[in-house]
């Protein structure tokens, strides 16, 4: 069952599987089903053998035989309805952007970010469908906000690059253009983006940013022109003896 039917190569698949895949799909499903009807044809076995080898003398009661049948039964149902409620969590899905957690063959974990783009069930398991790869629903880690998404990027990237610079008594002017370029990003931030940036590393980029004016400011002073200090010098010296 699938929400939507891809296509791959200008043609339709079904189920959103390739020839191969749609295969293997029912393979499982068909050992799915046998596996499930070994169950009851073993419980209803047991039943025969419990009835027929039962102590004559003490027979067990048919209301505890009904009684076996019907908490088998349940189980049954509640297996069903779990199925079904797996199926409506991952077709609600569709569209959202989520986190799915992999793990290679290695052992190693690793988290895959995207859309679900559609929902397919196989074997008795629904399975997520994100750029064309499928993840089964109970690899879903986290539903996340693309707005919330975001914000946590460019939090992260600007907090990394703040830890990147060096002591503030070490900042020269060679860092001026890294620090005005974390400055601006901060700046352009939304009020939301800047909640998911620590008090103290704002603080530490405040910091950096006055260093860097009080350096420039120290250059600038330092680069004026002789002629200009003199003249600056000679005014001050002509008010003097005019006064």
């Amino acid at each position: 069952m699938s929400l939507v039917a891809p296509v791959k190569d200008g043609q339709l698949l079904a189920n959103g599987l390739t020839a191969a895949e749609k295969k293997k799909a029912e393979a499982e499903a068909k050992t799915s089903k046998e596996a499930s009807s070994m169950d009851k044809d073993s419980f209803l076995q047991l039943l025969v053998a419990q009835m027929k080898y039962q102590d004559p003398l003490e027979p067990t009661s048919n209301t505890e035989y009904i009684a076996q049948y019907a908490q088998f039964s349940q189980v049954e149902s509640l297996q069903n309805m779990s199925q079904n409620m797996d199926l409506q969590r991952a077709s609600s899905l569709v569209g959202q952007m989520v986190y799915v957690k992999t793990t290679d063959d290695s052992g190693v974990t690793d988290y895959v970010y995207g859309k679900v783009d559609y929902v397919t069930y196989q074997g008795n398991k629904p399975y997520l469908y994100i750029n064309e790869k499928s993840y089964p629903l109970e690899d879903l880690e986290t539903i996340v906000e693309p707005e919330y998404y975001e914000a946590y990027n460019l939090a992260t990237k600007l907090v990394t690059e703040i830890n990147k610079l060096p002591k503030l008594g070490l900042v020269d002017l060679g860092n001026a253009s890294k620090i005005d370029e974390l400055n601006e990003i901060y700046t352009n931030m939304t009020d939301y983006q800047k909640t998911f940036v620590a008090k103290e590393k704002v603080e530490a980029l405040e910091k950096y940013v006055a260093k860097i004016d009080e350096l420039r400011k120290l250059a600038e002073e330092a680069n004026k022109e002789p002629d200009e200090v003199d003249e600056s010098e000679e005014t001050e010296g002509t008010e003097s003896e005019e006064a």
